[in-house]
């Protein structure tokens, strides 16, 4: 599923705001200010799983789900998945 994807393609890319941070250590309970960086790993891993939808890529991997902007590439949000 990851062969060719768009999203790894343009990882580089990948940002998101100073509320996107907040939000996302919040939501996560992470304790690195690199919020970015740890996404761009976890969306490189080996078991993610990508897929678009819409205007938003969503990143599942390891009980996390990442939300990216298709077009702008900003990390959304994240969040636990909900069993």
């Amino acid at each position: 599923m990851k062969a060719d994807n768009e999203l790894l393609k343009n990882l580089n890319k990948l940002h998101t705001t100073e509320l996107g941070v907040e939000r996302i250590k919040r939501n996560l309970s992470l304790s690195t200010d690199d919020v970015v960086d740890w996404c761009k790993t976890k969306t490189n891993s080996a078991n993610a799983v990508i897929a678009r939808n819409g205007k938003n890529w969503y990143v599942n991997v390891d009980n996390y789900i990442i939300t990216v902007n298709a077009y702008s590439y900003t990390i959304i949000t994240a969040h636990k998945e909900k069993k």
